[in-house]
């Protein structure tokens, strides 16, 4: 068992500069790899820190498997990687950047349909008229079908998304869709808007501590130590 705990931090971007900067502020000076090549970087304060700088998905990955000791991601990613995610993470801190929704969003000329409700009774009707079930783009797969047993939708068909998934009705490849948003400009480009009842989350970045990380003296010690720094 290693004596070194491991805090997760995004590996490119705007989010990985805004969660230096959060850990600076919090007294944590992170140092990434010298070499352009190496994922593992250090902490000044806390040498028994290593850092791993990998992509934001990853991250909640990582904690919710244990393979960190703390990350900073999206609350979306963590709640889409593991439906008993409450059991494997916890928040620590919100850190106030990153926020988007995630939403169920619907073509404008859909004038009938103005809330979840309406999505359930739209589901029927398109059965019967085109024979086949509501086809739902997403990258979301897990949030989607939790939200849409809670509301009672179930004739649908989940079409998994990897690129832009404003774009799939438009093109055809599905009738709406579930997608995160920050201002809402990019749906509205799409002549898309957000039912009622269909935001699913309002997310942002966090701190997440791990529940089922290996610990041991050394690593409990440092954990407390970043969770007062932060905290």
């Amino acid at each position: 068992m290693t004596d070194r705990l491991v805090l997760a931090v995004p590996s490119k971007g705007r989010l990985m500069d805004d969660a230096i900067a959060a850990l600076a502020a919090a007294g944590l000076t992170v140092r990434k790899p010298a070499s352009a090549r190496s994922y593992r970087g250090t902490c000044d304060e806390l040498p028994e820190i290593e850092v791993a700088f990998v992509s934001a998905s990853e991250i909640a990955r990582h904690v919710l498997t244990g393979a960190a000791h703390f990350g900073i991601t999206g609350e979306d990613l963590v709640r889409e990687y593991g439906a008993d995610e409450d059991t494997r993470a916890e928040i620590v801190r919100p850190l106030g950047f990153g926020h988007a929704d995630v939403v169920v969003a619907v073509p404008d000329f859909w004038l009938d349909v103005a809330s979840m409700a309406d999505l359930d009774r739209l589901a029927d009707v398109f059965r019967a008229r085109h024979g086949r079930p509501l086809r739902v783009a997403t990258k979301y797969l897990n949030l989607t079908r939790r939200h849409f047993a809670i509301h009672g939708v179930s004739d649908y068909r989940l079409v998994e998304s990897s690129g832009a998934t404003e774009g799939t009705p438009a093109a055809g490849t599905a009738d709406l869709i579930v997608d995160i948003t920050s201002t809402g400009e990019t749906l509205r480009a799409n002549a898309l808007r957000v039912i009622d009842g269909g935001v699913i989350l309002r997310s942002e970045a966090n701190v997440f501590r791990s529940r089922s990380a290996p610990c041991s003296p050394a690593i409990d010690a440092a954990m407390a130590d970043v969770v007062r720094r932060i905290g």
